[in-house]
Formats: structure tokens, C-alpha cells, sequence
């Protein structure tokens, strides 16, 4: 997997929020905290916050493949969207539980995070 930013060892992760925390709606978040780990060391290298336009259906995917972003952990996504990351060649995983970035970047870096079903239905 390729990267925009830094190269094959680095990815770039977005993580839909709401009050600092994963939202459980990945549409209808508040910002996308934007994490940059080290894939070698497992660690978060850097961390940005960015407010989304506003939401219309098809936008964001290309808006986060402009910033870099390689992953998507959200709670929901529509099958509609996750098909629109796929054709820009962004990973998506649905199921996350709430917490704060760091928090489920770490779990996914330490290859513990919990994923259950998709909360979005549409």
C-alpha cells in the first residue's frame, strides 16, 4: 500500500469524530482527527485535526484522498461510500467502538482492535 505523504512504511488514518471522540456515524461527524503512523515501530508519528465540508453524499472520500489518507476506522458507513473509498483506493473498516483517536489507532496498530457490526444501514 502506497502512500502520499512519506512512503510504503507510513500510512495515514482518518477517524471520523464527534466530542472528541469515533463517531458512531461516519457522515455526520464533527472533524476527522488524521493520524500518521509508523508502520515499522507501530506508532503514532503525528496527529491533525480537519473540519469537513459539508456533507453531501460521494464528497468525502475524494476530500480524505487529497489529505493522504490510506484507512478509514469508522463505527458506520453506507455501502454506498465504502464502494466510493474503494475506487480511491482507501481501506475502510466499520465496527469500531467509540473511543478517542489515539485510543483506536493504538488498538489497530497492536492488532487488538474489536470490530463489530456496521451501525450504519444504509
Amino acid at each position: 500500500m502506497t502512500d502520499h505523504f512519506r512512503g510504503d512504511e507510513d500510512m495515514r488514518i482518518a477517524i471520523p469524530m464527534a466530542e472528541g471522540r469515533l463517531s458512531m456515524h461516519f457522515g455526520h461527524c464533527e472533524q476527522f482527527a488524521l493520524l500518521d503512523v509508523d508502520l515499522q515501530t507501530g506508532t503514532i508519528v503525528g496527529r491533525k485535526d480537519v473540519v469537513p465540508p459539508p456533507h453531501e453524499p460521494g464528497l468525502l472520500p475524494p476530500w480524505l484522498a487529497e489529505r493522504g489518507v490510506n484507512l478509514v476506522i469508522s463505527g458506520g458507513m453506507g455501502q454506498r461510500a465504502q464502494q466510493l473509498f474503494a475506487a480511491q483506493n482507501i481501506r475502510v473498516l466499520v465496527g469500531a467502538s467509540s473511543g478517542t483517536p489515539e485510543h483506536v489507532v493504538g488498538e489497530y496498530l497492536a492488532g487488538t482492535l474489536q470490530v463489530g457490526d456496521n451501525v450504519c444501514d444504509h
